[in-house]
């Protein structure tokens, strides 16, 4: 009976420390990065994730491109926008840098003129995460900035002035 019972616990011995000697566990975790603010992520891989997309200059589409204007900056904490209002050049394109530090939480940024009529919209970025949209040039004006997904979200866009 003994011996039976030391080969077993010999045999389950060998296993355990087998177990424990792989060189690699099955997975592993890794911290998400973010992309440096001066280097957007630009992707035309249809299969990249919204966060990792930048917005083109079309009004209402979103996708890979650069419109190389001046950079206004939004952020989204605590299911709320940070600014409440922000300016922007008229007639010439612009980049909004969202920052969406909501752990967890869809955001995305859409912009309406002052009919009510979307003239652009932002990809969904799950945070924490940053993008940058690219916005076609806008006529001087005021603008509402709106997360679609949370319509309680709003700011000021002032355009030209």
């Amino acid at each position: 009976m003994r011996r039976l019972l030391l080969g077993t616990a010999l045999v389950v011995l060998t296993l355990v420390a087998a177990a424990c000697a792989t060189e690699s566990p099955g997975w592993t975790y890794a911290a998400p990065t973010e992309a440096p603010p001066s280097q957007p992520a630009a992707s035309s891989d249809a299969s990249a994730a919204p966060s990792e997309a930048t917005a083109s200059a079309a009004p209402t589409d979103a996708g890979p491109g650069s419109s190389g204007g001046a950079t206004v900056q939004i952020s989204a904490l605590n299911i709320a926008f940070e600014q409440s209002e922000v300016s922007a050049p008229a007639g010439a394109p612009f980049v909004i840098h969202f920052d969406n530090k909501d752990a967890s939480v869809p955001h995305d940024i859409a912009i309406k003129d002052a009919s009510g009529t979307q003239v652009f919209k932002g990809d969904v970025v799950t945070g924490p995460a940053e993008t940058d949209y690219n916005v076609p040039a806008l006529p001087a004006g005021t603008y509402q900035f709106v997360c679609t997904i949370h319509p309680n979200m709003t700011g000021t866009l002032k355009v030209g002035g």
